[in-house]
């Protein structure tokens, strides 16, 4: 089997060579399309799809992730669902059965970053001087729902322990927080939908 992931920007590709290879099965590949910000994959996304579909082979599945932001979910989903639809394929959600569908649509909610704070033990683990304590901080304790973006909190708490103080370099955290990343003990929910989903996708 292969899969095929679509993602926003360089620094979800970067964070998924470290993690998926965690959660996939042995003898699964994949491969990694980043693109430049969300409009970007979405706007690309209908032709590209439609592409897929004139040669997918059947044991290659297609996996689509983008930032919720601060966009409704449902919607933002929706058109990720009609495009996969419009092209032929079938999504996770309109399967008849669980091992048969080819394409998987998922968000990070609100941001990639929230599943970084999902994972104290990997974020101190990358930069020691981030307290293990922050995990028990009421605004941390539900990563899908830190208030004021995800990519500023981030900032913020390694900007105070004295990194990144000319800005936070988005690549480099994410290949430095998710090398550690354990996917089981993750606390943001839209990560463990993730996982799931790759989860029933590989059986």
């Amino acid at each position: 089997m292969h899969i095929e992931f679509l993602v926003e920007e360089p620094s979800a590709e970067v964070a998924l060579q470290n993690i998926v290879p965690k959660i996939l099965r042995e003898g699964v590949s994949f491969a990694i399309h980043p693109h430049q910000g969300k409009p970007d994959l979405l706007g690309k996304l209908p032709l590209r799809l439609r592409g897929y579909r004139t040669w997918l082979p059947e044991d290659w599945r297609i996996v689509i992730l983008i930032d919720a932001d601060h966009e409704d979910c449902l919607e933002l989903k929706g058109q990720l669902e009609r495009s996969a639809r419009d092209a032929g394929l079938i999504t996770k959600s309109t399967a008849a059965s669980a091992s048969r569908f080819q394409v998987l649509n998922r968000l990070a909610i609100e941001e990639l970053e929230a599943w970084f704070f999902g994972d104290i033990e990997a974020l101190h683990t990358a930069y020691p001087r981030i307290s293990l304590n922050l995990r028990d901080k009421a605004k941390y304790r539900n990563p899908d729902e830190i208030l004021g973006g995800t990519w500023e909190a981030l900032e913020r708490e390694l900007q105070k322990v004295g990194h990144y103080s000319a800005g936070l370099s988005k690549i480099s955290a994410a290949r430095d927080i998710s090398i550690s990343m354990v996917p089981e003990r993750n606390q943001s929910k839209s990560f463990q939908v993730f996982r799931q989903g790759l989860l029933e996708m590989t059986r």
